[in-house]
Parts: C-alpha cells; structure tokens; sequence
C-alpha cells in the first residue's frame, strides 16, 4: 500500500488554504482566471480508499475574477443565476487510486439545474502535521469541461470574428484539507 491508499478518517476542506478556480480564455487573445471564495467540504476514507466519498460546495455568490463588472455578470442569469441556483455541488461516486501518487474521482458535477459525471485526476502532494497539530492532506487537480454542457451558453460575436467568452473552461483544484479529530 502507498501512502495514497493508507489514509482513513474522515477530512474537512480548509478554505483559507483551498482555492477552487477556473481558466477561459477571453476574446480569443487572453486568458481570464476566477475562484469561487466560499468553497466547504468534506472526504472521508476508510485504509485502501475503501468507501471513499467526496462532497464539495462552491457559494456561486462568492465569484471572484478580480473585477466587480465581470463577477455581477457571472452571477447574473446570463452565466450562474445566482439567485436561483446559489450553489455549485460535487459528490463522488467513485474514487480510486489511479498509481501511487494519483487519485483518480469521479463525481457529478451540479451546475445550475444540469447534474453531469466528470472525472479529475488529483496530484497527492502528501501528509504533514502542521505546527497546529492538525493532520493535513494535499491534492491538486485539473479538468477541462465545455461549460455549454451546464447551459452556461451566453456569449458575444466579435467583429473580428470568434466569440468573446471560450465555451472551453478549465477548471483548477488545490486543496488542503485537514483530518477530524
């Protein structure tokens, strides 16, 4: 067994060490990054990933791409809809290790009222006690969805061609989580 698949207990994301964010490119030329500030969650283990679960929470409200204007449109009815759907969730349904330094989760992805599997392969960065004394995991991670496929569909032609908002978003994970009493 691999460090990987000896952890057991059950785990609280730390948000003020987790960032869950995302990458699009913008009018075609440039990037645009955003992270969702409010993130909870928790996994739970027993030895050999046996009974793996994974539940995350994403507050929509909490946007944040480094500009007000953009953010309130993400929020609005043309992106998110934050007033009718506040929350953005992800329960796994499957979880394995992929090789001795990856865990490989699958899960349904809710965005708006569109639930949809994916899967993300997680880097295992380790295990450390911090000097707190808590017992703390890392994980990143990277996938690439069509953010069509969650009806996030609004868009603007350019007169140059091309559209303003890429239909592909890469979504980024790093995260810290640390281990329940």
């Amino acid at each position: 067994m691999t460090a990987l698949t000896q952890l057991a207990g059950t785990y609280t994301i730390d948000p003020s060490h987790t960032e869950v964010g995302f990458v699009t490119r913008h009018a075609m030329v440039t990037k645009v990054r955003g992270s969702f500030n409010d993130v909870t969650g928790t996994a739970s283990t027993e030895a050999g990933l046996q009974n793996a679960k994974i539940d995350v929470a994403l507050q929509v409200a909490s946007v944040d791409t480094r500009n007000a204007d953009r953010d309130n449109h993400l929020k609005s009815a043309d992106f998110f809809d934050v007033e009718q759907y506040p929350t953005i969730t992800f329960v796994s349904t499957e979880i394995v290790a992929a090789d001795d330094a990856t865990l490989r989760v699958t899960g349904d992805l809710t965005i708006k009222d569109v639930t949809r599997p994916v899967t993300i392969d997680f880097d295992y960065n380790g295990a450390a006690t911090d000097p707190f004394g808590n017992e703390r995991v890392g994980l990143e991670g990277q996938i690439q969805v069509n953010r069509k496929d969650w009806n996030l569909t609004w868009n603007a032609a350019l007169e140059t061609g091309g559209v303003l908002v890429s239909e592909k978003v890469t979504l980024v994970f790093e995260v810290s989580a640390i281990k329940n009493a």
